[in-house]
């Protein structure tokens, strides 16, 4: 059940990033570009993400543990590191020059086309060059005052 029930919701996610315009490219692409051909729909489409999310934590973490877990499994980590905020600007350049965030590309393999598979390939690359690299300790925790 756990496995089918991934499948669904994945599903459900990758129809909803589809339909909500988020596996276009040319679509995010005109969402960023503020001073040219400005697209807000996309500001519809993650506000609404962010709204059912926030409800829906307040129902799910009511519950005693998940439906297929014995546990919650959240991030427990606050603090800002070096980590955090390369794999934040690294994240936020891929997005803003290719269009593709993960949610969106993953769903855009289907069309068939070379730019989500590049895209994807890379993530896997740059996705294994940074457990390589966090394995050798290359980065080091830059501590935050709270």
């Amino acid at each position: 059940m756990k496995l089918i029930s991934t499948f669904i919701i994945g599903l459900i996610f990758g129809t909803g990033i589809t339909i909500g315009g988020m596996s276009n490219p040319a679509k995010v692409l005109n969402f960023f570009d503020i001073a040219g051909t400005w697209d807000p729909s996309l500001l519809l489409v993650m506000v609404s993400a962010l709204v059912v999310t926030a409800v829906g934590y307040l129902f799910v973490l009511k519950r005693p543990h998940p439906v297929f877990e014995d546990v919650f499994s959240l991030p427990a980590a606050k603090q800002i590191d070096a980590p955090l905020v390369i794999g934040s600007a690294t994240f936020g350049i891929g997005w803003g020059i290719t269009g593709f965030c993960p949610g969106g590309a993953i769903p855009a393999l289907g069309l068939a086309i070379p730019d989500p598979f590049i895209f994807v390939g890379s993530m896997i690359v740059g996705i294994t060059l940074a457990k390589f690299l966090r394995g050798r300790n290359a980065f080091k925790t830059v501590k935050t005052h709270n």
